[in-house]
């Protein structure tokens, strides 16, 4: 029962005890390990390391409650230099699952098979085997029914945690060699190599040339890694890690400290890539602050925040996205209080009880009144109150260019009709007037009534959208065949998001093979694209932008339409005749929102008479 109170804390999800077996194998010197799950790590988690192994003694041992051979006097715990120590991990394992592991030391010559079942000791027997470690840990929680319930089913979540957990232990261990399965199928193999090299295997190599090289050493921490450049930052980004001593670890302080550092670099809402390594005095940070060791506490917290935040900056004005500024303090002069020539006196406060401000003397006759919004278009206050006054003097017609005046005897109801009649007609004549390209990818063009100037690339950009969005849903886009297929080599999760998503891609009309492991064959394109756009550039925005998952298939259609048309846009109407601008402003009107694009940008600007009166008046 203790032991299966303590898997509660140490093990709550398959990806855990992955976690857990890979830190065990790195402890054992491990050059090689190989990860193979099954049914979400529920059915079977197999691990297989060519460490050095245990003798069947310590095979036996190392299933009991608090066994350790990583610490042996209690000072040990506050310099840790390996993964674990706290010695339940194993008892906490076997005491939920059934486990078998075979091992072998490189000295003998026969290894040993042991077996442990809901925390029972089966039995131990001599075994061939290699050199090194294998656990198979099956029927994880299959002796606690109210914790295997929360993990049944969504094989789909629990492969993409032990996916996390696989990425933040390889990440951290260049030098090893990896592979991860996923139900005996591989997904990950992944060689021995340096940081950049293990980032850009796992991420994917869109990060590559994104990557910028982050390096300080101090007396206090050594900081490495590689943080991404600001124009690659994106809302949906799950590519931030931070490492110490060798263990990944969550600070929120530290994430809030490297997006200071992009202070005015990136949109608001954008977060940047970062792996970041932290290397400090074991005696310095306290990692057994979580069960899963994921929070750490730092005995210099402060002071390596702001060594961390100047490291990232430095970084980023090395590279020119910061600007060369002067950090030298400026010295301010504050007068001294009472000095000669400095002393101040308070301000006398006075009180006027009979102050009254609708009393004519208080009423400024020349100041200016404020607008009052209507139907989307400013009329002036004192054009409506001032030459009629207690009734509504001016309405726009569908024109724009005729002011008709209500009768002022007119009552309430009968005011109240003919505004809201003026209103439909605007709402009803949704139309534009003669457009004029002007140069710049702008046209100037009549709307409603109204004198507007519309930005063809993001008029553009909504109708395609539109157009897109209608393809997906009826599973059809044109598409350009391509003279060459293009290879392209995508992440394990990449591959994944492309492969559960191929009804969607196929309907905006990429032809795309998958050939597994990563690798696709893309033959056709979307035929609405510019033949320039790089089809690989292309494949990742649109990855990235659909893979935090959890959306509605609706949702997900609109975001795959929404950045579609904003690729699709790029460069739109620079050169464009009066024509053609006015084509485009035709296809805007029957777009649900011709107003602003879908990601919230104004398409068109009202030229207002007063602000053109004041340009043209002015000296």
């Amino acid at each position: 029962m203790a032991n299966q109170i303590a898997a509660g804390e140490v093990v709550n999800a398959p990806s855990n005890v992955v976690k857990e077996m890979m830190e065990n194998s790195l402890d054992a010197g491990a050059q090689c390990v190989k990860v193979n799950y099954r049914s979400g790590g529920k059915e079977l988690i197999q691990i297989i390391d060519d460490g050095v192994g245990m003798s069947a003694v310590d095979a036996r041992m190392a299933f009991d409650r608090h066994a350790t051979s990583k610490i042996s006097s209690i000072e040990d715990v506050y310099k840790l230099h390996t993964f674990g120590f706290r010695g339940e991990a194993l008892a906490s394992i076997a005491a939920v699952a059934e486990v078998e592991l075979r091992t072998r030391r490189e000295e003998d010559e026969i290894g040993t098979v042991t077996l442990i079942s809901g925390g029972e000791f089966r039995s131990q027997m001599p075994a061939a085997c290699s050199k090194g470690s294998q656990f198979m840990v099956r029927n994880l929680f299959y002796n606690v029914p109210s914790r295997r319930k929360f993990i049944d089913g969504d094989n789909s979540r629990l492969g993409s945690q032990i996916k996390s957990e696989f990425q933040r232990v390889a990440l951290c261990n260049p030098e090893v060699e990896f592979e991860l399965r996923q139900n005996d199928a591989l997904v990950y193999a992944l060689p021995p190599t340096n940081r950049r090299g293990r980032i850009v295997d796992v991420v994917g190599k869109h990060v590559k040339q994104n990557l910028l090289d982050v390096e300080v050493d101090t007396s206090v921490v050594r900081i490495e890694g590689f943080v991404g450049r600001p124009q690659a930052a994106k809302r949906r980004n799950n590519e931030q890690y931070l490492f110490v001593n060798g263990r990944y670890f969550n600070s929120i302080p530290m994430q809030r400290t490297i997006v200071r550092a992009y202070e005015r670099l990136i949109p608001e809402g954008c977060m940047p890539s970062y792996f970041i390594y932290i290397t400090v005095d074991p005696e310095r940070v306290d990692v057994n602050v979580h069960p899963q060791k994921t929070t750490v506490k730092f005995a210099d917290h402060d002071v390596i925040l702001e060594i961390l935040h100047a490291a990232v900056r430095e970084t980023l004005v090395k590279t020119g996205a910061v600007p060369m500024m002067d950090f030298q303090p400026q010295s301010v002069d504050i007068p001294v209080y009472g000095a000669k020539g400095h002393s101040y006196a308070e301000p006398r406060i006075a009180t006027k009880s009979d102050y009254n401000p609708f009393r004519d003397e208080y009423i400024d006759p020349t100041a200016p009144m404020p607008d009052v919004p209507f139907t989307g278009f400013d009329v002036p206050y004192d054009d409506v109150m001032g030459a009629k006054p207690n009734a509504v003097s001016e309405a726009w017609t569908t024109t724009g260019s005729i002011v008709e005046y209500i009768d002022e005897d007119a009552d309430e109801g009968e005011l109240f009709d003919v505004v809201e009649s003026k209103m439909g007609q605007m709402k009803e004549c949704r139309t534009f007037g003669e457009a004029i390209a002007i140069p710049g990818g702008y046209a100037v063009a009549t709307y409603g009534g109204v004198a507007v100037v519309v930005a063809l690339q993001r008029a553009y950009e909504c109708v395609m959208y539109e157009d897109v969005l209608a393809s997906l849903s009826v599973g059809s886009a044109p598409s350009q065949r391509m003279f060459f297929a293009e290879e392209l080599e995508l992440s394990a999760e990449e591959y994944a998001l492309m492969e559960s998503h191929a009804t969607e891609f196929a309907a905006l009309g990429f032809e795309v093979e998958y050939r597994g492991c990563g690798h696709i064959s893309v033959a056709g394109r979307p035929a609405t694209l510019d033949m320039a756009t790089p089809i690989d550039e292309l494949l990742y925005e649109l990855l990235h932008g659909i893979e935090d998952g959890g959306m509605p298939v609706d949702r997900e259609r609109e975001r795959l339409a929404e950045l579609m048309a904003r690729r699709g846009s790029r460069g739109y109407g620079r050169n464009a005749t009066s024509a053609e601008a006015m084509e485009l402003l035709r296809r805007l009107e029957k777009c649900s929102n011709p107003s602003f694009t879908p990601s919230g940008a104004p398409v068109m600007a009202e030229l207002k008479a007063e602000e053109l009166a004041a340009r043209l008046t002015k000296k």
